[in-house]
């Protein structure tokens, strides 16, 4: 009768060793704890809060309607090569774009990298606008993210399910939005002061006087006019002398 027990002994054994080894994550996705475990995103993480973004994020992960999200995670690294107060320039609106654009509304696999078609769209806007855009090239296991500012590598995979894709990049992506373009078009020239007159109004001469055509034939007229009523006075006096 010992056997049987002490067979139970061991299974039970064997059950609570797995259990400790491999437990099963409890409670609903959380980006931030995501980041947390994974390490070197305290700004991003930082960002995720101060912007309530994180909590957007949660929202719809464990959202019945939700379709999936993708999240491109700068390191603590890449943060600091940014431009010193390059953060604290930026206004609450604009730190919340920026932590919008490193969000897709989809789920993205390491594959689908692939054969996406550009300009991605992101939780910042619609890159057709050429505000936002984010274009993804791929070569091999090589995924490389243009902004028109800047390029980042996906450097790995920090989480994946079927809710959530979160990938490490090297790089803060900069959208054309807030930090604008080298090729953007200068703005038009203010238009020149005595611009082209329209026809019939009045020209300056040399002497700063105007000229009028219609005064001009006025005057001519007039001239003719004394030269006819003289010319009259003067046949007149003429006939008179022949009676």
């Amino acid at each position: 009768m010992a056997m049987p027990s002490f067979f139970f002994l061991l299974l039970l054994l064997r059950f609570t060793a797995t259990s400790g080894q491999a437990p099963t994550p409890s409670g609903p996705t959380n980006i931030t704890a995501v980041l947390e475990k994974a390490g070197q995103f305290t700004t991003f993480m930082r960002l995720l809060k101060s912007t309530q973004a994180a909590d957007q994020i949660n929202t719809q992960l464990n959202s019945s309607s939700n379709q999936g999200l993708t999240v491109f995670a700068p390191t603590d690294n890449a943060f600091n090569s940014l431009k010193s107060g390059t953060l604290n320039s930026l206004s609450d609106q604009q730190k919340v774009q920026l932590v919008q654009f490193h969000v897709l509304p989809t789920l993205l696999t390491m594959s689908q990298f692939q054969t996406v078609s550009n300009p991605l769209r992101t939780q910042a806007g619609d890159g057709q606008n050429g505000k936002f855009p984010l274009n993804i090239t791929s070569s091999g296991n090589q995924v490389n993210i243009t902004t028109g500012v800047v390029q980042a590598t996906v450097a790995n995979t920090i989480y994946s399910d079927k809710q959530l894709s979160v990938y490490q990049v090297d790089q803060v992506l900069l959208p054309l939005a807030l930090f604008g373009s080298p090729d953007s078009p200068a703005p038009a020239p203010a238009p020149e002061k005595g611009g082209p007159v329209s026809k019939g109004s009045a020209t300056g001469g040399d002497d700063g006087g105007s000229t009028d055509s219609s005064g001009s034939a006025i005057d001519l007229g007039f001239g003719v006019r004394i030269i006819v009523a003289v010319v009259s006075a003067f046949a007149a006096s003429s006939s008179s002398l022949w009676i």
